[in-house]
């Protein structure tokens, strides 16, 4: 081997030891760290008991970092200008924060501030200097648990599921914690809807086409030119990210989801996107009797790993699909069997994005039988309130209407 080619070689390794041996951030991570759009994921576990948070650095050092590289990284641009993630030191006390709120107030007061606390740092930008990610600590009671677990993480960390995912691979189950967590099985349709002639097959092709080709016509125009009219669900305020949200949660059960699903020969997410928008023409219809006449799309957040490549000006056109959409839509399935983090058995969990230029945003995420929908409104816009009430009257409604359904079939 000639001097010339060890002199490079040697060159190489110094390169890449001088660049933290980086990775590359792939097109949606970049998209989603951008100087148009930030967007982070807060996730929130609910204790059962009151929250001991000795075990936190041990935890986040031998169980948390280990799982994703992305973790221990901050993302810089190489030579190139080419986006990158370099592995750096973390210093884990600058992640790790525990607020102190005033001593000795009931549960409900305490549930006033851990909302405000909540509020306050879904805007608040994670800094790039440091790994995108932090932990919030809350050991005050509330009405719906002892104690309180946030984990900010940025979207440029991973999707949705992905993220979810590295949260609950830190969990186990409460009675067994050498077994891993199960997760519900995905549900095909029933025979009949599979089956079907040939004829309708083809014709049933030729419309998915016709569909396909109308949809990407239509994001385009959405992201330019077509936007949504104002309404009770959207201000559509320029900067509408940047300001206060609130964020409120309710329950629902899933055998009775799935009562509904059966009674009207559904999907299980037909039930749950119909209560959902039910709910939502009932808030719309509250305000004014005018507004279920406005234009309003929904946008259900999917799989982002198949954008193959970054493009500049994409996350303005991600941007612009968002601020002229009304709302976005996601959820996570999550484990069957109950489950602790540090011997600390989790009540319920759920989680938000946050930073996206909307006034309404629904995520949604099961666990024991139970499907926990949480609502991050623009604050002093959408009254949290009488949302949550008619979401849950557009479930009682539909709910009744099913059994009724039933009794006529019978």
């Amino acid at each position: 081997m000639g001097s010339e080619t060890q002199e490079n070689i040697s060159m190489e390794r110094s390169k890449q030891e001088e660049e933290g041996m980086a990775e590359p951030v792939s097109p949606t991570g970049q998209y989603f760290n951008s100087s148009v759009l930030s967007i982070c994921v807060l996730g929130v576990l609910e204790s059962e008991v009151p929250i001991d948070d000795s075990p936190t650095m041990s935890l986040l050092q031998d169980v948390f970092l280990p799982i994703n590289p992305r973790f221990s990284s901050i993302m810089i641009s190489d030579r190139k200008g080419e986006k990158q993630w370099k592995r750096v030191d973390v210093n884990l006390k600058n992640h790790v924060n525990v607020p102190t709120f005033p001593a000795g107030l009931s549960p409900k007061s305490y549930e006033n501030y851990f909302n405000g606390y909540l509020s306050k740092i879904a805007l608040e930008p994670l800094p790039q200097t440091q790994p995108l990610w932090e932990m919030h600590i809350i050991k005050y009671p509330t009405s719906n648990a002892a104690g309180n677990l946030i984990f900010k993480l940025h979207h440029a960390l991973g999707d949705g599921f992905s993220l979810m995912g590295a949260l609950l691979s830190c969990l186990q189950r409460v009675e067994n914690p050498s077994i891993p967590l199960t997760f519900p099985p995905l549900q095909l349709r029933s025979k009949p809807e599979i089956f079907k002639s040939k004829k309708s097959t083809v014709s049933e092709t030729f419309s998915s086409i016709f569909n396909t080709m109308s949809d990407f016509g239509w994001s385009l125009l959405k992201s330019s030119v077509v936007e949504d009219v104002q309404s009770p669900v959207r201000s559509g305020d320029d900067g509408v990210e940047f300001k206060p949200i609130t964020i409120s949660t309710m329950t629902f059960s899933l055998d009775q989801i799935k009562q509904i699903k059966t009674r009207l020969g559904v999907t299980i997410n037909d039930v749950i996107t119909g209560i959902i928008f039910y709910g939502i023409r009932l808030y719309m219809l509250a305000v004014s009797n005018n507004s279920t006449n406005a234009h309003s799309t929904a946008l259900v957040l999917l799989n982002t790993r198949i954008i193959g490549s970054y493009k500049s000006a994409t996350a303005k056109y991600i941007h612009s699909t968002l601020k002229n959409s009304s709302m976005t839509i996601s959820n996570v399935i999550g484990p069957v069997e109950r489950m602790a983090l540090a011997n600390h058995p989790v009540k319920g969990l759920y989680f938000m994005v946050v930073g996206v230029p909307q006034s309404l945003t629904i995520t949604m995420v099961s666990y024991t039988g139970k499907l926990r929908i949480a609502v991050g409104t623009e604050k002093d816009f959408i009254d949290p309130q009488k949302f949550k009430s008619c979401i849950e009257n557009a479930f009682e409604m539909i709910f009744k209407s099913s059994c009724e359904a039933l009794s006529r079939a019978n």
